[in-house]
């Protein structure tokens, strides 16, 4: 495949994903003081009892522009899936000066945020989503979100002094992430999300010593149930990211699960609309349930 012909098909799955108009929570509630410090949720429809919880975080570079609202299709179609979710808003970074590019995430505020936003998450969802289990709980995340995602569940590993470590791991059933910015150095080499991974860090004068506190592909094992949904054609987050982050967890001992999907790319993971989103709520399923 061409790259005109890869970038037409990339650009069609993008506007086909960004199509669907925000749905709405049927609650939300504020894990901190800040405006984004807040969480949507969504009941399961149909069926009985408890359910599954999904925790979704989104992506979009960590950069401001992209918030909540873009993946709330998604928390939707899982809601209709029979999955209670919980999608989780963060601090990202700020507007471009002069006009420019927004800068990607904050250091520390996007990982303070996603560490207060998982801790607070079992009292929320007993309060706020009383259909939720919190015993049964998945964590999912598409691109940038995905890497957060990985992040949050290896927070037991990080180094010692961390201000996010915990002593155990996270109460979860499972990770699925999904087109994951998974291994930082090898997404950096490759130009992922426009230098986004080293503001993300902030600089380069500080991705080799923050690299250790953020990069998924350093905190492993995590002893955690873990899948990587993967489109082949994938060219904003290309799939030799997930690969590393697999090949790097093998090498620690641990098994990580990579679906690859042929001829599909980077957003339709997320679209309703499309095949692959039906094979992410299978992979959360097989976990969650």
């Amino acid at each position: 495949m061409t790259d005109d012909v890869a970038a037409a098909r990339a650009a069609a799955e993008e506007k086909s994903a960004f199509s669907h108009p925000p749905a709405d929570p049927d609650a939300t509630a504020a894990y901190g003081d800040d405006p984004d410090h807040v969480i949507d949720f969504w009941t399961p429809r149909g069926g009985s009892g408890s359910a599954p919880v999904v925790v979704v975080l989104h992506g979009g570079a960590w950069r401001a522009p992209y918030d909540r609202r873009h993946i709330s299709p998604f928390a939707a179609f899982l809601a209709h899936r029979g999955f209670a979710v919980a999608s989780v808003e963060y601090r990202r970074g700020a507007a471009g000066a002069d006009g420019g590019d927004p800068v990607a995430g904050r250091w520390p505020d996007t990982f303070d945020d996603v560490a207060a936003a998982l801790d607070a998450l079992p009292a929320l969802i007993r309060e706020h989503l009383p259909a939720g289990d919190p015993r049964r709980v998945v964590l999912t995340g598409h691109s940038a979100g995905g890497h957060l995602a990985l992040w949050a569940a290896a927070r037991h590993v990080l180094p010692a002094g961390s201000p996010w470590r915990t002593d155990a791991p996270a109460p979860l059933r499972g990770v699925v992430a999904l087109a994951p910015v998974a291994d930082l150095e090898v997404a950096d080499k490759l130009g992922v999300c426009g230098g986004a991974i080293r503001e993300l860090l902030g600089g380069d004068g500080h991705f080799a010593e923050r690299r250790p506190h953020a990069d998924p592909a350093l905190l492993l094992p995590t002893g955690i149930a873990t899948t990587l949904v993967q489109g082949r054609a994938d060219i904003e987050v290309p799939h030799a990211v997930a690969e590393s982050y697999a090949d790097a967890a093998a090498k620690a001992g641990e098994v990580v699960g990579v679906t690859l999907l042929p001829d599909v790319g980077h957003f339709p993971l997320i679209d309703p609309a499309a095949d692959a989103c039906a094979v992410v709520a299978e992979e959360i399923a097989q976990l969650a349930w």
